[in-house]
């Protein structure tokens, strides 16, 4: 089986003409726009006090009309540009100049209300509707967000303390979010103080985030950078996100509502990103995870100051799978739990859910990292009825604290290692490290023909 894959990858390798093949290696490519308006043109005043909706929103309106004309460019010049939500065009690059600050209202009155996505069926923090995000794009395709790295601050101060306080009426807003969108790109830019996600790609295809800066304080109540959620085709590179919660969050619906959705997100590829995440995970499978999670592939990540650096989020009830993962070459300084793979994480939307829905996870590869003062080495709890399966760990040497008193803990879960320090716990010591590296093959094989 090994010499069969192996002569597979060799031969994708050669057909492709180069030795990787992820995602990020397929730029996506964009025509330069041939017309291109100031947002200064349509009235929009940038001192920061002035609310400048209507003018963003009357811009776009204009540049929609270059759609079949090879579309239009959304010029943002130095300034603040206070704003509430307002909606982007297909063909459309919103360009924000250095020193050029989209800034979001503070009053939610000027964010507006949305239904429910689908596939969560309620909204994530209370039932029923949600804010609208500030920069929106809705079954749109080749749309650009870049600049010269200009900023889009959310000033989610506000949004926190409501959250905390419990005095919203409906779930918080993201920064940016697409919908059901194709050939995204958003580089160059820095993304403040969202009020809960910074980057919402959902039900999208071909979408590219790169060269971005992301950032909220440490005290922001779950706050994530970036969240695929029910897409496909996605490259995340060169990124730096530091956040209250999540760093980099895959999703794929909630429950019944995901799982009758039921689209994937699959083919993703990360690489050379830092990330930090105060009270979550730099980087999270889940726990919305119920249209399932596949054929991911990161490399070259540095993950530190963080509660736990990679971890793996399901509960009964949620169906779904999380499999064909493969994270390597990692960096990990200051981060409480190395990794964690865990079966009871997370609530429900409501009581309809099955509770026969029993979440499958398996084949995750975690390969040449490197850990320093770490507290928890592994923390794998799997679920009885459906135990998480196929885990390997390789080359894999961590540097653990004083304060650790057993550096791994596993339950419910059954893999291989080779090369690993502290040794695992037996149940990730099964049979013979062929096994293992088998299985990374396989994963490797996977991830380059796609």
């Amino acid at each position: 089986v090994a010499l069969l894959l192996l002569w597979a990858l060799c031969n994708a390798i050669r057909v492709n003409g180069e030795e990787s093949n992820g995602r990020c290696d397929h730029k996506l490519k964009f025509n330069p726009r041939p017309h291109s308006v100031s947002i200064q043109e349509f009235g929009a005043i940038g001192d920061g006090k002035t609310l400048n909706t209507i003018a963003f929103r009357n811009a776009i309106f204009y540049l929609k009309s270059f759609a079949d004309k090879g579309g239009a460019q959304l010029y943002v010049p130095p300034g603040q540009w206070l704003t509430g939500s307002f909606n982007l065009t297909s063909h459309l690059t919103l360009f924000l100049e250095k020193d050029a600050i989209i800034l979001g209202s503070q009053d939610p009155s000027h964010w507006g209300i949305v239904e429910p996505l689908p596939s969560y069926g309620r909204g994530i923090e209370l039932p029923g509707r949600r804010y609208r995000s500030l920069v929106n794009g809705y079954m749109l395709r080749d749309v650009v967000i870049t600049g010269d790295n200009g900023t889009i601050d959310g000033r989610g101060s506000v949004w926190w303390e409501w959250f905390t306080s419990h005095s919203l009426n409906y779930t918080r807003p993201h920064l940016v979010e697409f919908v059901s969108s194709e050939y995204v790109l958003v580089s160059n830019i820095s993304l403040l103080n969202a009020p809960a996600y910074n980057i919402h790609p959902v039900y999208c295809s071909n979408v590219h985030i790169h060269n971005i800066s992301v950032y909220a304080p440490p005290e922001s109540p779950y706050t994530v950078g970036i969240v695929p959620d029910s897409s496909d085709n996605i490259c995340i590179e060169d990124c730096n996100i530091s956040m209250g919660h999540d760093a980099i969050a895959f999703k794929s619906g909630w429950d019944e509502y995901g799982i009758a959705y039921g689209r994937p997100t699959t083919i993703a590829h990360v690489r050379r990103v830092d990330l930090r995440s105060s009270t979550g995970s730099s980087l999270a499978f889940g726990s919305e995870m119920s249209g399932g999670i596949s054929d991911i592939l990161v490399e070259e990540v540095h993950l530190y100051d963080s509660l736990t650096g990679i971890e793996f989020r399901t509960t009964i009830g949620r169906g779904g799978y999380i499999k064909e993962i493969m994270i390597s070459d990692v960096d990990l300084l200051n981060v409480n739990t190395s990794f964690a793979a865990i079966g009871d994480y997370g609530s429900h939307p409501d009581d309809k859910f099955d509770p026969d829905a029993f979440p499958v996870l398996e084949k995750i590869t975690l390969q040449n990292i490197i850990g320093t003062n770490i507290t928890i080495a592994g923390n794998f709890k799997g679920i009885e009825e459906s135990p998480f399966t196929f885990i390997c760990l390789s080359n894999i040497s961590l540097s653990i604290n004083s304060t650790s008193l057993s550096p791994w803990q596993c339950s419910y879960v059954s893999g291989f290692s080779e090369s690993v320090f502290p040794e695992p716990c037996p149940e990730l010591m099964n049979s013979s490290t062929s096994s293992c590296g088998i299985l990374m093959l396989e994963l490797q094989f996977y991830n380059i023909i796609l």
